[in-house]
């Protein structure tokens, strides 16, 4: 038995590289685009449903954001509103100190006394 083993080893010749990269590219031509082409109308849905979840997280943070930048301009807006009234009651004490005193006389109006 053996020697059935050795006698099928010595049939084989050796390679021909040249013939043999020869047909790799030959094969090579037509299995690249076919290849390319597959892979693209595999992939296409999957490239699709990551643009568009991706779009999607990116318009929620864009929201959240929105609604950070309305809370803090509604804050901003109710601080100047109290300014504005702690600045219009400020002018109103000082208009009325400004207007000239009345003596408790005058007040009360003129006495009988006189």
């Amino acid at each position: 038995m053996p020697f059935a083993i050795l006698a099928v080893a010595q049939d084989i010749l050796p390679i021909d590289l040249t013939a043999l990269l020869a047909v790799f590219m030959g094969v090579s031509v037509v299995l690249v685009p076919v290849i390319g082409l597959t892979a693209r109308f595999a992939l296409k849905p999957t490239v699709e449903a990551l643009s568009r979840f991706f779009d999607k997280r990116g318009s929620d943070e864009a929201i959240s954001i929105l609604e950070r930048r309305m809370a803090l301009m509604e804050q901003q807006l109710e601080s100047i509103e109290s300014s504005v009234q702690r600045i219009a009651d400020t002018a109103e004490f000082d208009h009325d100190l400004a207007a000239p005193a009345q003596s408790p006389a005058q007040i009360s109006g003129p006495s009988s006394d006189e």
